[in-house]
Formats: structure tokens, C-alpha cells, sequence
């Protein structure tokens, strides 16, 4: 278990929690969730989760491997639609809108909500073509040239542009494993999204990857919802701005990451970013 270094806690300054720990009356709530629970046949991975996602800012989900960190991501962009079996309760909400609704297309809800893999995974087509492919099928280009320049604007926010720009026609596979998760990243931006999910972005990265892709996930949080999910508290305190606790399916604890990792209300999640369990 990685130790927090307190210094790299960063919480922004408008973050409150109210004494009970509840979620706050906040008009930058962009995902409200209200009673979420998930079955996997007669099992059941989540309990009532009740959570607030605020907009332009990253939420850290934390907790011991099976806890329903992943399972609960899934729900923001209705992944788990596609899990034979998989049964959803409970209310989701982004800017207000039900996503559950019969009028929302799944399709399009994906490329709203973004998602990123724990494990790089590239299109088997060009650096280029990875970046457009969205673009071109949900037709927000009108012009090859218009198409360049959402490529060339994703990839310079992903931090990539600089580093590829010379070779847009080779194989994205060909890039190193932190690379093709800028890559990812990229190609997720460029369908202009509210929402960006990544699933333990970093956990098939070096040092050196990891701190790219951080230094990134820092830059984008001023104009993404960002959540991810990270088995690295030192992570979750260099990047978050809240960080949500989940054990054994239950939302434990939930308030700004400063507060969270330098006094918990609940012992769960003391003895769980101390070491003691997980």
C-alpha cells in the first residue's frame, strides 16, 4: 500500500463538506447519483450509492480491489448494459438528465461520457485516423480540413502533438505504453465530451508515463468532469479534488481529498489509507 504524501494534496478552496459528511448544495454538480445499485445476477456488487460529481474537477474513487469502484464507473456511461445479467437500481443523472431515459441513445451517451482502460487500447488504424475515427462517425467535421484541426487540437491537449506530430500516419500501436494512453486520452477528447472516466489510467505505466498522464489529468480538469478510479493514495491526493471511499460495495465516505486523507470521519477509511486493510 502506497503511503500519502501529504504535501501533494491539492483540494480546491470552494470545497465543503457538511458535518455529517453529506454531499453539499453545489450548482457545479455535473453526475448526481441517488440510490445506485448493481446486481450481477443474485449478486449484488453495489449498495444505494448515493454521490455527487462536481464539473470541471476530478473525483478519485478509492477502496480495496472488488469493492465496486470499477462497477460504478461503468454505470456513469451505462457500460454495464452490455454485461449479460447486469441489473441496474437507483437514478443517474448528468447536468439533470436521467440517463436512463428512453429518449437517450447509449451510443451517443458514450461519447458524452468518455472512457479510458487501465490498459492502453489503440485502434488497429494510424495515430491519426484514432484521433478522427469518433469525429468522423458522430459527423462533427464538415471538411478534411476541419477533421485535421480537431486532431491537431485533441492531441495538443492530450500533451501528444508535440511528440507525434511528424508521424500521424504510423500505427498508433507503435507508440510507447504512455503515449498510446495520451493517445486514448486524445481520441476520448475529440468528440467534444462532458465526462472523462478513466478506469486505473496508469496502473500498466512506469514512473515516468505515470507523471505524464498525471500532469495531464491536472491540465484537463479545468475543462472536463474527471473521474478515475486509482489503488494509488499517493495518486488520488496528487490528483483529486474529492476522493470517494468504497467498501464492499457501500459508498463509506465521500468529502474534498485534503479532508478525507487528513481526517476521515470513518475508521474504514482511516485504517484503509493507512495501511492497515486492503
Amino acid at each position: 500500500m502506497n503511503r500519502v504524501d501529504h504535501a501533494a494534496i491539492k483540494a480546491s478552496d470552494s470545497d465543503v463538506r457538511r458535518p455529517d459528511g453529506g454531499p453539499t448544495a453545489d450548482p457545479r454538480i455535473k453526475v448526481k447519483t441517488r440510490g445506485v445499485s448493481v446486481f450481477y445476477g443474485d449478486k449484488q456488487a453495489l449498495f444505494g450509492v448515493d454521490l455527487d460529481i462536481d464539473e470541471k474537477s476530478v473525483t478519485a474513487l478509492i477502496g480495496p480491489s472488488g469493492c465496486g469502484k470499477s462497477t460504478y464507473l461503468r454505470c456513469i456511461n451505462r457500460m454495464n448494459d452490455t454485461i449479460e445479467g447486469c441489473r441496474i437500481e437507483g437514478s443517474i443523472e448528468i447536468d439533470g438528465e436521467d440517463i436512463h431515459d428512453r429518449s437517450i441513445d447509449p451510443v451517443l451517451l458514450r461519447a458524452r461520457v468518455g472512457m479510458v482502460f487501465q490498459k492502453p487500447n489503440p485502434f488497429p488504424k494510424s495515430i491519426f485516423d484514432n484521433v478522427a475515427y469518433g469525429a468522423r462517425i458522430h459527423g462533427l467535421a464538415s471538411s478534411r480540413k476541419e477533421l485535421e484541426e480537431i486532431v491537431q487540437s485533441s492531441l495538443e491537449k492530450a500533451g501528444l502533438w508535440g511528440e507525434v506530430k511528424d508521424r500521424l500516419g504510423q500505427p498508433g500501436t507503435s507508440l510507447s505504453g504512455g503515449q498510446q494512453q495520451r493517445l486514448v486520452i486524445a481520441r476520448a477528447i475529440a468528440v467534444r465530451p462532458d465526462v472523462i472516466l478513466m478506469d486505473e489510467p496508469c496502473s500498466a505505466l512506469d514512473p515516468i508515463a505515470t507523471a505524464k498522464i498525471e500532469e495531464l489529468i491536472d491540465e484537463l480538469r479545468f475543462n472536463y468532469c474527471i473521474v478515475i478510479v486509482t489503488h494509488s493514495m499517493a495518486q488520488a491526493a496528487r490528483v483529486s479534488q474529492k476522493t470517494a471511499f468504497f467498501h464492499l460495495g457501500k459508498l463509506v465516505e465521500t468529502g474534498p481529498t485534503e479532508l478525507i486523507f487528513t481526517n476521515p470521519r470513518e475508521s474504514r477509511t482511516q485504517d484503509y489509507i493507512t495501511g492497515r486493510f486492503g
